[in-house]
């Protein structure tokens, strides 16, 4: 029989590309519900295409005829959605720290959650981690480093685990001086070299406080110390990311820049289907670098990892701040080198919580947004 499967975000990059892999799938693939955001017109187009059983949008639908399909609206419909007993996947592809309830949700109502959302994990890891211990659920990855990560360890065995390490590609403005960063506009830091993303993770890989989140994520993923986890540059994007083992062994997942990839394998797990995806070619890929990061050039990393190491309720006003500040950078109202001292100040405010609730964690992620807009608006 072929897998429900709700798509939280469908209309945003990683939505509609799994829409693309559920295309060459429909045999083991069952669209049974969407929710988009505010993009009605491309969630009505993927509606009529998919025919799920239940469209959901943060926008009103009154007014749109989509047959037999039951319509929702807001975080109690999309949350009504995931707890379906019919429902066998839930991927969270949405934005921002709207993703957490859902996936808190999904889990406690005993789903697999394929997780695209690096907010939920950064905010509420300690949370996370509780539901997953306690039988709740079945989280796995769809970022291509965690996913790489994950397959890497496939078979083997957690005590051998020694570091985890991470690739980036460096971003959009990877040869611009610290002078030139100063005047970097909206557009030149969303012109990513290599990966097609919404708007909010394309800047954060332009200043690299993506792999600070996706350090906190694999934290949590994995189960293994901040200080284990490493970064290293990588132009190519064809080494996706490494796990060095204690017998000196490190295991590396390669692969085209392609998310379907990714996407594809959370959604077969623990089988891997045949596709038609175009496949490496080493020889044509020719020599793959890797170089150390800067973190004097990165200053947005060098704050991400420190919230990480610092753990509490920090990582949730890390991603609160970023959010808020990313925001003002696309709306013209600070410049990009302003984000991660935005981001910076609000945690020098912040007084953590070190064992944090649910509640803890929701209120830090309100007060580190409010704290944010007061700094950009000063």
């Amino acid at each position: 029989m072929p897998r429900n499967l709700v798509i939280l975000g469908s209309t945003g990059s990683i939505g509609r590309q799994t829409l693309d892999v559920v295309r060459a799938l429909t045999d083991r693939i069952h669209v049974y519900g969407l929710a988009g955001h505010r993009n009605v017109q491309l969630l009505m187009d993927q509606a009529e295409e998919f025919r799920p059983q239940v469209v959901v949008s943060a926008a009103s639908l009154r007014g749109h005829d989509l047959g037999d399909c039951e319509i929702g609206q807001g975080e109690a419909a999309v949350l009504d959605l995931v707890n379906r007993p019919q429902v066998d996947l839930v991927v969270v592809a949405s934005a921002g720290a709207g993703g957490l309830m859902p996936t808190l949700a999904a889990l406690r109502a005993g789903k697999l959650v394929a997780l695209a959302n690096k907010e939920t994990l950064v905010m509420a890891g300690p949370v996370i981690r509780q539901e997953l211990e306690a039988g709740n659920g079945e989280l796995v990855p769809i970022d291509s480093e965690h996913s790489a990560i994950w397959q890497c360890l496939q078979g083997e065995p957690h005590r051998s685990i020694e570091r985890l390490i991470l690739t980036a590609s460096g971003g959009a403005l990877r040869e611009l001086s610290p002078e030139q960063l100063e005047a970097v506009t909206p557009e030149q830091a969303l012109h990513h070299p290599t990966w097609n993303m919404g708007k909010k993770i394309t800047v954060d890989c332009a200043n690299l406080m993506n792999k600070g989140l996706e350090t906190i994520e694999a934290h949590w993923l994995f189960d293994i110390p901040m200080d284990r986890i490493e970064v290293v540059l990588h132009h190519q994007n064809i080494v996706h990311s490494l796990v060095a083992f204690d017998d000196s062994s490190t295991k590396a997942q390669l692969g085209l820049p392609d998310m379907r990839l990714p996407i594809q394998y959370a959604l077969s797990h623990p089988e891997r289907w045949p596709n038609e995806l175009p496949r490496l070619d080493l020889a044509a890929a020719g020599t793959l670098t890797f170089s150390p990061l800067d973190l004097e050039r990165y200053p947005a990393l060098r704050v991400a990892l420190q919230a990480g190491r610092e753990g509490g309720t920090y990582p949730a006003v890390l991603a609160a701040a970023d959010e808020i500040a990313v925001e003002a950078f696309l709306d013209r109202q600070i410049s990009f080198t302003r984000i991660p001292q935005i981001v910076e100040t609000t945690l020098l405010r912040h007084t953590s919580c070190q064992s944090p609730t649910l509640d803890d964690i929701l209120g830090a992620d309100a007060w580190g947004r409010g704290e944010a807009k007061q700094l950009i608006s000063s």
